[in-house]
């Protein structure tokens, strides 16, 4: 039987950075399996996850409680029908509920099959101070529905994001436990935690999503091999962008257009004269990680909540190419 757990959180709460800590502590006589979906077309977790020795499977694009809950459905059940798993950890996007997702583990047909433990929500608290984001239906929900919160990037705040914390806590979980920490750094001893949280979630709101990709409009030159795709819907709008093997990346104009890009969220993978490095950006906050071993490809994805000239950050990004 497989033990799962579900971890979410919002955008940039620091899910992956969680997923890469955990998985680093896997013990060694275990499979584990990993199934995240993003809300983009392009799939950047795949490649910070592909290292981690687990088995991955990714669903871009959306939800994945989407189309009657298809996408996950498939991804589940090939997952556990192939990689027979001891441990499978379930990443859904930032802008996706829960609600689905655990009717959908908790079903009779599952039963024989997986071991549904707590599920973990991971909280930026500095995004309390953020209305949009404290309206946001799927913000709401995700933590509603966590057996436990996590209250990562502690090292980022300031006294007014404590006391924030604090105050939401006690009007709106009081029972449930509730962990500080910095870099997703958390106990693995917490994926073994009971379900305990069984209140009946509300019905989320119908939303849809609209993908478009292909080749971009703004090809330079011939020999360019890249493809551009782009997403919208929960009131945000994506825009991703795939390069070959072969591309490089000037790495200081590189970092500095991941940091003056006016969007939410950044999120890379690519290659560079020194080999790699993955982009991390949630508003001002920008981390960055160089390592040799280069991926196949180049890819990054943008976020945000208001229209954006994607031509223009396309123009600025190819002129980057080394």
């Amino acid at each position: 039987m497989t033990r799962v757990n579900l971890i979410t959180g919002f955008l940039g709460s620091g899910k992956t950075t969680t997923l890469r800590h955990l998985l680093a502590g896997k013990p060694a006589g275990e499979n584990w399996a990993v199934l995240v979906n993003e809300f983009g077309e392009i799939g950047i977790d795949g490649a910070l996850l592909a290292e981690s020795g687990a088995v991955l499977k990714e669903i871009p694009g959306g939800c994945m409680c989407c189309v009657n809950g298809l996408p996950m459905q498939v991804g589940l059940n090939m997952l556990l029908k192939q990689a027979k798993p001891d441990r499978l950890l379930i990443e859904p996007t930032g802008l996706g509920h829960p609600k689905q997702i655990l009717d959908m583990l908790s079903a009779a047909v599952y039963q024989p099959w997986i071991d549904l433990r707590a599920t973990l929500c991971l909280l930026d608290p500095r995004q309390l101070a953020d209305r949009r984001v404290v309206e946001n239906e799927n913000f709401r929900d995700q933590l509603a529905a966590a057996d436990i919160i996590i209250a990562n990037k502690q090292d980022r705040w300031e006294e007014a994001d404590q006391r924030a914390l604090q105050l939401w806590h006690q009007a709106t979980a009081p029972s449930r436990p509730l962990l500080l920490t910095s870099h997703g750094q958390i106990d693995a001893e917490l994926l073994d935690q009971p379900r305990t949280n069984l209140q009946t979630l509300p019905k989320p709101a119908h939303h849809s999503h609209q993908s478009q990709s292909g080749l971009a409009a703004l090809k330079l030159d011939d020999n360019a091999r890249w493809r551009r795709a782009l997403n919208q819907g929960q009131g945000y709008q994506a825009c991703g962008w795939i390069f070959d093997s072969e591309t490089v990346f000037d790495t200081i104009g590189l970092l500095e257009w991941a940091r003056l890009a006016p969007v939410t969220r950044v999120k890379g993978v690519l290659r560079i004269a020194e080999g790699l490095v993955s982009i991390n950006r949630q508003g001002a906050d920008f981390h960055i990680e160089t390592r040799q071993i280069p991926p196949p490809d180049s890819r990054i994805e943008l976020i945000h909540e208001d229209p954006v000239n994607w031509n223009l950050l396309q123009t600025n990004l190819l002129s980057l190419r080394l």
